[in-house]
């Protein structure tokens, strides 16, 4: 396996080199010292995961992150020395799949890659339970296909596995953490804030207004309910 480390400090970088050295053999770590060369060697090195620092000296991780976006899934994690809610939230918005603030311990940092690496891999949810419609909305279980108004509605894995437990549950109030171990693992019943951001990706996909809600009901505080149409 491959991972890319766009960071400026050689320090960081050599630690995680190390890290994955003790715990994690098979790994061959890259290293990239500005914003610019990570992107160009996302694209010709093809990387099985990205750790992104957001403070680099040309340009910053979150731009990055806007340029690797534009041509590759590949899964980032960002790196930062802030623990703040609205750099996390920025960064999962953008389509980062994991945050870890610095100073980190390494075994923490595999812990987190192998979780990101372990979720995107799992095959979504299927069932044999018949198609589900409520209103607009249809979904076909059995081929994982979601469509608005007889349109295609493209979800990434997480976003469906969402949506999948959310449907499933229909009626019926999905704690924050109850949903976080479901989709993203028992490592992550903590981070409401990952939930908020995929709930309201999820909203935009299906034109679903927070304010006048046709399919997904926030339970504040509590956590989340697929409406049951009347």
């Amino acid at each position: 396996m491959k991972v890319l480390v766009i960071e400026d400090a050689p320090d960081v970088v050599e630690a995680i080199r190390l890290g994955f050295a003790l715990q994690w053999r098979e790994v061959d770590v890259l290293g990239a010292e500005r914003g610019e060369e990570g992107v160009d060697m996302v694209e010709s090195e093809r990387p099985d995961l990205v750790l992104l620092d957001i403070g680099l000296p040309d340009i910053d991780g979150y731009e990055v992150l806007r340029e690797i976006r534009a041509f590759s899934d590949v899964p980032v994690i960002m790196l930062t020395a802030r623990d703040d809610t609205f750099d996390k939230v920025k960064g999962l918005e953008l389509g980062a799949d994991d945050y870890v603030t610095k100073p980190f311990d390494h075994l923490e940092l595999l812990a987190r890659i192998r979780a990101v690496l372990r979720r995107l891999d799992m095959p979504a949810p299927r069932s044999r339970a018949p198609s589900f419609r409520s209103r607009d909305l249809e979904i076909h279980f059995d081929t994982r296909e979601v469509r608005v108004r007889g349109e295609p509605v493209d979800l990434t894995p997480t976003e469906y596995k969402l949506l999948y437990h959310l449907v499933r549950n229909a009626g019926r109030v999905l704690t924050h953490g109850t949903l976080l171990a479901k989709v993203w693992g028992r490592e992550y019943i903590d981070e409401v804030d990952y939930l908020r951001v995929y709930i309201r990706r999820l909203r935009d996909k299906l034109d679903d207004e927070p304010e006048h809600p046709r399919y997904i009901e926030t339970e504040r505080g509590l956590g989340y309910r697929f409406i049951v149409e009347r």
